[in-house]
């Protein structure tokens, strides 16, 4: 099987099990593929933690759930230095904690502290942990999929911009559909009545690697990346265009943005079978790659006018290339 095969049935594995939520399984194979984080968010029972166990379950990968709670320590992310007694040579040594995996679920990460969620800053952006002076590498493979409950609900913390700069795409998780909800139901009740189907083997972790590579030689234009470029641009200076953005927007998305729109759209075009980006990639990746890197202004919140629609607005604004 060619790298597209194995990734398309790794894709029907995940949708025959997470009913309702293609667009979500889209997203996270994307985020595979350009070897980016991503930040799921919805209301609890939107089986959120049951895509990725589903993810971890099907490709040939060390999965590591981290549950954040509000006493959380940094040390239970990334572990810590232990003595070793005389016997054993008298030293200390440092014992890895759960984020040295290939699939981290960070899972409801806004219910611990910002102190907690501190620990993961380096090890998302640098891929690697630094504990008494030392620099210990992650695995080539390393994703942290979070999930997070929104910030309205009772006892969360929300994710200080430092933080929600690091994860390559912000994707939100709705509600299914009522035919989705019927085939949900009957699903749960099967694998309460043992039915469930067997993984039949799992994608070896070369087949991610392989496939970043394909994605890596899609080809983006010139034209494409100044589009690109203008988009987020667009979130900085919005008073550069008429309307109401530059009311909207106090802060924009940093180059980290743009890097993640050129990522992602190669990825979603690739998945597409094509071999060069498109105009309808990059709108179909920019949600979820913006939507965490604005910060509105108070006339925005007191209007109630949410992140995607500026984000609507700047698609609208920006000239198409």
């Amino acid at each position: 099987m060619t790298a597209r095969e194995q990734i398309l049935d790794l894709k029907q594995r995940i949708t025959a099990s997470v009913i309702g939520q293609e667009t979500v399984v889209d997203f996270l194979l994307i985020a595979l593929l350009a070897n980016g984080h991503v930040l799921l968010e919805g209301l609890p029972g939107l089986a959120k933690t049951r895509t990725i166990k589903t993810l971890a379950a099907n490709l040939e990968a060390e999965f590591r759930r981290i549950q954040f709670t509000p006493d959380m320590l940094p040390s239970d992310i990334t572990g810590t230095e232990i003595y070793i007694g005389q016997g054993a040579g008298g030293q200390f040594h440092f014992q890895p904690g759960p984020i040295f995996g290939n699939l981290i679920l960070a899972d409801e990460i806004n219910r611990a502290p910002a102190k907690a969620q501190a620990a993961l800053l380096e090890a998302m952006e640098e891929r690697q942990v630094t504990a008494a002076g030392k620099t210990n590498l992650l695995p080539k493979l390393f994703l942290v999929l979070a999930t997070q409950n929104p910030i309205e609900q009772e006892g969360t913390y929300p994710l200080p911009e430092a933080q929600m700069d690091r994860f390559l795409m912000h994707v939100l998780v709705n509600y299914p559909s009522d035919a989705d909800e019927e085939k949900i139901l009957r699903l749960v009740r099967g694998e309460e009545s043992g039915l469930a189907p067997a993984v039949n083997g799992k994608i070896p972790a070369q087949a991610v690697f392989a496939a970043r590579a394909e994605v890596n030689a899609v080809t983006v234009s010139t034209a494409i990346e100044r589009y690109l470029v203008a988009l987020v641009a667009a979130s900085r200076r919005p008073g550069d265009y008429k309307g109401e953005l530059q009311t909207w927007i106090q802060y924009g998305a940093s180059p980290r943005g743009t890097l993640a729109l050129d990522r992602t759209a190669r990825a979603h075009a690739w998945l597409q079978a094509r071999d060069q980006v498109l105009p309808e990639d990059v709108r179909a990746v920019i949600h979820s790659c913006l939507r965490h890197r604005l910060i509105l202004s108070y006339e925005a919140n007191a209007d109630g006018v949410s992140r995607d629609a500026v984000v609507d607005e700047i698609v609208k604004v920006v000239a198409l290339p």
